[in-house]
């Protein structure tokens, strides 16, 4: 695909060994779709990418619910600069994901952790999660691993504006501040959506 090999450069074949892997066993394994493998690429790694653009240079990042990788992996194979945590409960999926960062060649700087998130105590730059849970359940998670000054980045459909709505209340609790963002999705025509709570 001629516009992710500009959006990836030179991780390119890394990204399309992803992809072939997420196309493949990701199918088989019951972690993406069979309706999905046509849509990979836009729908599901250059749509992760989005958040990108919000991440500052060589920030420590966990993936919260990581499933197959996303955005997780996408983020880390186009950004070397990243550490990326991919935290993940079940063991199928933990089991794909240890596979999927050895074969990717990516484990001196990605890291799977098999737990859930209310049960992991490091501290992060920035926390991504990607159609894990809505807003309200989401921060009781994901708050928790921030580190100060950090920032979570969710992203969300059409009812992210709704959701914000909904933790008002938690936000004005612990201080911090939300939006939401309408972020480009590298290489495609499409935006998605990203809450981004600090």
């Amino acid at each position: 695909m001629e516009i992710a090999q500009d959006v990836f450069g030179d991780s390119y074949k890394t990204a399309e060994r992803y992809v072939d892997i997420l196309a493949s066993r990701g199918v088989d394994w019951g972690l993406i779709g069979p309706r999905e493998v046509d849509r990979l690429w836009p729908r599901h790694v250059l749509n992760s990418l989005a958040v990108g653009s919000l991440i500052a240079e060589g920030s420590i990042v966990v993936d919260v619910g990581s499933g197959a990788g996303l955005p997780g992996l996408p983020l880390a194979i186009q950004r070397p600069d990243l550490n990326v945590t991919l935290l993940e409960p079940l063991l199928r999926r933990f089991n794909f994901l240890t596979e999927a960062v050895a074969e990717l060649d990516l484990a001196d700087r990605v890291t799977v952790v098999r737990g859930r998130a209310e049960e992991h105590h490091d501290r992060y730059d920035v926390v991504t999660a990607r159609a894990v849970a809505a807003l309200p359940k989401l921060l009781g998670w994901c708050l928790p691993l921030m580190r100060a000054n950090g920032q979570l980045l969710a992203l969300k459909g059409e009812s992210a504006e709704a959701e914000l709505l909904d933790v008002q209340k938690t936000l004005r609790k612990g201080r911090l501040s939300g939006e939401v963002l309408t972020v480009p999705a590298p290489g495609t025509a499409e935006s998605t959506w990203v809450v981004r709570i600090r």
